[in-house]
């Protein structure tokens, strides 16, 4: 019992106390979480990202693991969805907004802080190649989804384009592959903006937070609500001893597939109009109960 109090006080807790000052800051003061997004969607994160990867060794190998877990992970966990809010006889917009709060974690805001609070630079390596493929699925997959045929393929696809973290990973790779350098000015710039990346995130978590709206529709956001938190690590967990991952890749890959909803799921919901109340809803649940299901997780992976 104190070594799982002492997993959440030294590694979750700063994350709930940084994201509480953002809330905090949200009710003092009409600041938008939009305009902070965008610095951190647009900046931080590319840099943290580029970052990462230049100093890590990770082998291909390695990234194409990362990258399997990610989507497989994320399609199965579709499918249990699917099947579940079916056997419940969900209407077509609540089937539309569990799968978008089941299949898309918060594996930015949260989940680089967490894992490089409890595993350290290694594995934060690893957690950056999960973020980017799973952002790229939310902006594809997640927007096919939310739109339920009004997007094209097209539409989706051109819209990967437009993620930042998507070039500093291509340009990352192109950087070890060529075995370049950059020059040091530049090099302090990236490495000092990327530090800025995880307390932003978790400050625009509070803010985005501090705008939750409710609403209670028990069946859906119970089915939700263990998916995300219960299922998902379950699923993780076999796909990563299938894959034989191990050391930081098995934290990374467990760890950000076991977070709670990604706040991107609101901003979905409210553009195509599927239950944004609801959804909303779920990630403020789903992050609030997350202690519970990820301090024993970060005990089991040796946090």
């Amino acid at each position: 019992m104190d070594n799982l109090i002492s997993l959440f006080s030294d590694n979750i807790l700063p994350i709930f106390i940084t994201a509480g000052a953002g809330f905090i800051l949200g009710r003092r003061i009409d600041l938008d979480p939009r305009t902070v997004s965008r610095v951190v969607f647009f900046l931080f994160s590319p840099c943290l990202i580029f970052k990462l990867l230049i100093e890590s060794e990770l082998e291909q190998s390695a990234i194409l693991q990362m990258v399997a877990i990610a989507l497989s992970s994320t399609i199965i966990i579709g499918g249990i969805t699917f099947l579940i809010s079916k056997f419940l006889k969900f209407n077509r917009r609540m089937l539309v907004a569990v799968l978008l709060t089941t299949m898309f974690t918060n594996a930015g805001n949260y989940g680089l802080s967490l894992n490089s609070f409890a595993f350290g630079k290694d594995t934060l390596a690893y957690a950056s190649i999960y973020f980017v493929v799973s952002a790229s699925m939310m902006y594809t997959l997640g927007v096919l989804i939310a739109s339920m045929g009004r997007a094209s393929l097209k539409q989706a696809f051109i819209g990967l384009f437009r993620l930042p973290t998507l070039y500093a990973l291509l340009g990352a790779g192109l950087f070890n592959y060529l075995d370049l350098t950059l020059p040091l000015p530049l090099h302090r710039t990236v490495d000092l903006l990327g530090q800025a990346a995880i307390p932003a995130m978790l400050v625009l978590l509070g803010l985005q937070l501090q705008r939750a709206t409710w609403t209670a529709n028990w069946a859906a956001l119970g089915t939700a609500n263990v998916i995300r938190l219960v299922i998902s690590p379950l699923v993780a967990y076999g796909l990563s001893a299938l894959m034989s991952l191990h050391g930081p890749a098995l934290q990374a890959g467990v760890t950000e597939a076991s977070m709670p909803t990604a706040v991107m799921s609101t901003v979905l919901a409210t553009e195509y109009d599927v239950e944004p109340a609801f959804v909303t809803t779920v990630v403020t649940t789903t992050t609030l109960l997350s202690p519970l299901t990820l301090t024993p997780l970060l005990a089991l992976l040796g946090g």
